[in-house]
């Protein structure tokens, strides 16, 4: 049976994070997806991701669970944007979930972003990330949240109006601390409006690709970052696009891998 949701995980020189991400990936409820890995790891003072032992392990367990695992080196490195492009390129399920190489999924993720975009029809269901360790740190100004009260519909979001500053919602364990207030749990999921999600996303391929994927990485240098920023902006402005609470998806709340951020790709490019 043909998978419905290709993962896609783009990856750098982090094979301890990956590992723990596969694995929760391998405890996932829900069984019917591949997972496409593309690492483009080139420093010598770090193993390959694929190749560390680790790695190795958790995909022998993702296997051994019927998931079929397509694992590639892409080099040379052109910028995240052309990595997440070449991903996108290789999947063929209607569904695709990006995955950062630095999360942790609570079991029920999956279902739920799948069971979303299903009754939504959207575009992208994301599930934020959550740093636990911000969980002392209570920020009420930064947690006001918009529920879709009907279906996800099309919305333009753009830098310098209220809804970009949706953004601060996602900010350290703000999403967690709202979630817990409301005592919300997979059954109760809500979803709500979003200037965008990092990390965890099911975008509709068909969707995606309609609005030209992440091919604008072509019009960008390769020291670029919010590209999935903007590719979200603009599947949401075509198809709407929609955050899920709980979230259930947790960052390692590791050092950035992309330094140079000084060209981000919704400042210099139009929505």
């Amino acid at each position: 049976m043909s998978a419905v949701i290709d993962v896609l995980i783009p990856t750098f020189c982090r094979p301890a994070a990956l590992a723990v991400t596969l694995t929760s990936l391998g405890l996932q409820r829900y069984r019917n997806f591949r997972v496409i890995i593309s690492d483009q790891s080139d420093r010598p003072d770090v193993p390959a991701s694929l190749e560390a032992g680790e790695v190795q392990a958790a995909l022998r367990v993702l296997r051994s669970h019927g998931q079929e695992v397509i694992t590639q080196t892409h080099l040379p490195r052109r910028g995240i944007g052309e990595q997440r492009q070449f991903l996108l390129d290789q999947a063929t399920a209607p569904y695709v979930l990006f995955l950062d190489d630095d999360l942790i999924l609570e079991p029920w993720v999956m279902d739920s972003l799948l069971s979303t975009m299903q009754v939504e029809n959207c575009g992208f269901v994301g599930s934020a990330m959550i740093g636990l360790s911000f969980l002392q740190d209570i920020r009420p100004h930064q947690q006001a949240i918009e529920f879709w009260e009907g279906a996800v519909e099309p919305e333009t979001v753009q830098s310098g109006t209220p809804q970009w500053e949706r953004y601060q919602l996602h900010n350290a364990a703000n999403l967690y601390h709202v979630q817990q207030n409301l005592n919300l749990t997979p059954a109760t999921r809500r979803t709500y409006r979003v200037a965008w999600i990092a990390g965890c996303v099911l975008y509709d391929t068909a969707k995606l690709r309609s609005v030209g994927g992440f091919e604008f990485w072509r019009e960008l240098p390769p020291n670029h970052c919010g590209e999935d920023v903007l590719a979200q902006l603009r599947v949401m402005a075509q198809y709407g696009g929609c955050g899920i609470i709980p979230s259930g998806a947790y960052h390692q709340e590791l050092p950035t891998t992309i330094v140079d951020r000084e060209i981000d790709a919704p400042q210099v490019l139009s929505v």
